[in-house]
């Protein structure tokens, strides 16, 4: 590793140790989407809660049914849709028209599938007209036993995975109506630079559009975090300082703070982390741990990674706040390295803060040979190719990282890769 450079994991370790796990809160079901949960779930019923048909077709006592599979004739002697209460029974040489998820009658233990049957098949919104039905034995019972797929008190879900569609499912099918999570966390996205102006406005002379803000912000939301956006600010500390405490304002929005007086549980800029003259980040860091007081457990690296090799790292106003170099890739690598595991640990995800890279990394062989900076970790936008991986364009191109399907990650004592080497890959598709 190059002197005097902090490593990559024992940066991520210092971001780690910024933040915390969110308190727990309790929501609807409905509302909990994309929220982590606080607590493991059980089952607060059977599913499903009744024995119950698993096809269309009659409900029948399998004495009355041949065992060489030889076909009867039975009496017809009701229906029972899905809904129904469970009030019908049969006795021998009695069937019973049922439909899927129907609670089975009393007295059967098995259902012929009405495609299997003289009947063929039912119409709907047609009452029954059959007084009787020709059938035989299947060798499948099509019935649904009584918490067949899920038993009562039986876990469903652990405290530290996501809350998706599936989970939700699961959860309402079993009885559950609140659950106690770690609601999504509120990142404070802000992008630095006088040259920068917001996506969609006309640029004068030296002016580019903003890009960082966002792409940052749309990995955040993608990451599993609710974002509000700030800026672009100039290069300028007063006006970097008002868009810091515009960060840590209470948000009014009970969908994503139900705690009051609550702003954002972190904020990312991008830009102004440099050694250049209008470096703004480092400049207010420099003065307002002191002077202003905002600032506390200020620290500015220089990390052996490339891109992104500039980073910070303060709480304003006791908000973690992770500063991100302004080159794009850069910024984004930063992102998966650092911002990612700070906002899985916000979330209270399963194993946040152990994976130090926050994400598993997949081990590829390289498709062609590529240099790689001596002493720093490269981050390299790379495509897959036949299940190998080449660059994807410059490292420090935009058009690179659209392109790319993850990033290599080459380690510092590596000076070129070979084709046929095995590299780790961070997938970002």
């Amino acid at each position: 590793m190059e002197s005097g450079l902090r490593s990559v994991t024992e940066h991520v370790e210092r971001v780690v140790a910024l933040v915390a796990p969110l308190p727990a809160v309790r929501l609807d079901l409905v509302d909990a989407d994309g929220a982590t949960l606080a607590e493991d779930q059980h089952a607060h019923a059977s599913v499903p809660p009744f024995v119950s048909a698993a096809m269309d077709g009659y409900a029948v006592r399998l004495a009355d049914l041949p065992p060489d599979g030889a076909p009867v004739t039975l009496q017809v002697t009701g229906d029972v849709a899905a809904g129904a209460a469970d009030g019908t029974g049969i006795g021998p040489g009695q069937a019973v028209r049922i439909m899927t998820g129907a609670p089975l009658p009393s007295g059967a233990d098995a259902v012929v599938p009405v495609e299997h049957t003289s009947t063929g098949r039912f119409v709907a919104g047609t009452p029954r007209a059959e007084s009787s039905v020709r059938l035989a034995r299947r060798a499948r019972a099509h019935v649904r036993a009584a918490g067949e797929d899920v038993a009562r008190g039986e876990l469903l879900a652990r405290a530290g995975t996501a809350v998706t569609a599936a989970t939700v499912g699961a959860l309402a099918a079993s009885g559950t109506v609140r659950v106690p999570v770690r609601r999504r966390p509120l990142v404070a996205v802000i992008s630095t630079g006088a040259e920068l102006v917001p996506v969609g406005e006309t640029l004068g002379p030296g002016q580019i559009t903003d890009s960082n803000g966002p792409m940052l912000a749309a990995a955040a939301r993608a990451a599993g975090a609710d974002v509000v956006r700030l800026g672009p600010v100039p290069d300028d500390p007063g006006a970097l300082r008002a868009a810091l405490d515009a960060a840590v304002q209470p948000v009014g929005d009970p969908a994503i703070r139900p705690e009051p007086g609550a702003g954002a549980d972190l904020i990312v800029t991008a830009g102004g982390v440099s050694a250049g003259a209008a470096d703004v980040v480092r400049e207010v860091l420099a003065a307002a741990a002191s002077a202003l007081g905002g600032v506390t457990d200020a620290d500015v690296a220089t990390v052996a990674m490339s891109p992104g090799k500039p980073q910070a790292l303060a709480r304003w106003r006791g908000v973690p706040w992770l500063a991100l170099p302004g080159n794009p890739v850069g910024a984004y690598a930063s992102f998966e390295l650092f911002v990612r595991p700070a906002i899985d640990l916000l979330r209270g995800l399963r194993g946040a803060g152990k994976d130090l890279l926050g994400r598993t990394c997949l081990s590829l062989h390289a498709a062609t040979a590529w240099s790689s900076p001596a002493g720093r970790l490269q981050a390299l936008p790379v495509r897959l190719v036949d299940g190998a991986v080449e660059p994807a364009g410059s490292h420090h191109s935009l058009s690179a990282l659209a392109a790319a399907d993850g990033l290599a990650l080459v380690p510092p004592d590596v000076e070129k890769v070979r084709a046929g080497d095995v590299v780790q890959v961070l997938m970002l598709r």
